[in-house]
């Protein structure tokens, strides 16, 4: 159980300095943003699934909470969010680096996720094609919400303040998080994808959505011992945008919009892993 909850503890740690560099984004728009600015700003998202899906490839899912933060206050796209989401890898790369995979197999891993998260996105941002809001007043909403005084504060201060309420808000569910994982047992789990058959898919999907890094963890040490398949790993690893989904329950007040995000990047991580599998 220590392990668990130090582990915990460090992971929180881990994405203070991007829950910080959020909120000082956040505040700056909302000091600056003018009718001009903010029209740069929305005619530019429809090149958000390409930028948020490679930046989401990098190591940790420190990006996939700056990007929850991001579309709450909807200054990126829905598909841009979920481009972040399908190409974010928490735990994979450096598991793989330190057991010497080959460089080409764990590049075509990465590749595979960040063009999923591009073309996905894409289409998403396509077909969702409801009028954009304006990232100023979902910044002035979520100040009113939390009875803060930001413009008073101003940028730094006020930045710090919402990154240590959000940053309480992590460690407290991470904490809850791995003690439900200790008693489940992450043998339990593991068992669960050895079945050969089309549900552990399904199953696979279900892991990746747990916002802590013991998911992508146990479906990478499976994948690099030979007991699942590459399609049961992607199936696992898509959906898998650690705590970014989380902080996505937080901040974005739409329950609807959040399960429908939830549910698209599940239902992406099972059928391309199926199809993975049927294929190759």
């Amino acid at each position: 159980m220590k392990d668990y909850l130090i582990d915990a503890l460090i992971d929180s740690i881990k994405l203070l300095p991007y829950l910080f560099i959020t909120f000082i984004i956040l505040e700056l728009l909302e000091h600056k943003l003018n009718k001009k600015n903010e029209k740069i700003l929305v005619n530019n998202k429809k090149y958000g699934p390409i930028f948020g899906s490679i930046l989401g490839a990098f190591p940790q899912c420190g990006f996939s909470t700056m990007a929850a933060n991001l579309f709450s206050n909807r200054v990126i796209t829905t598909g841009t969010l979920i481009a972040v989401f399908l190409s974010t890898s928490d735990e994979m790369l450096p598991i793989m680096l330190s057991e010497h995979t080959n460089i080409l197999v764990l590049l075509k891993i990465v590749f595979f996720k960040v063009i999923v998260g591009i073309i996905i996105g894409s289409i998403i941002d396509l077909l969702y094609k409801k009028k954009q809001e304006k990232p100023s007043d979902h910044i002035h909403e979520t100040c009113e919400h939390e009875h803060c005084n930001c413009k008073e504060d101003g940028i730094f201060l006020s930045s710090l303040k919402h990154t240590i309420k959000i940053f309480i808000f992590i460690l407290i569910a991470n904490i809850l998080i791995s003690i439900i994982l200790f008693y489940i047992g992450e043998d339990n789990l593991s068992n669960i994808l050895l079945n050969k058959n089309i549900f552990t898919y399904f199953i696979a999907s279900l892991i990746g959505l747990i916002p802590n890094c013991a998911s992508s963890v146990i479906i990478t040490e499976l994948y690099l011992s030979n007991l699942i398949t590459l399609g049961q790993l992607l199936a696992g690893l898509l959906p898998g945008s650690g705590l970014g989904i989380l902080l996505l329950f937080k901040t974005n007040k739409n329950l609807k919009e959040n399960l429908l995000i939830l549910f698209t990047i599940y239902l992406i991580g099972v059928i391309l892993g199926i199809l993975v599998d049927i294929i190759i």
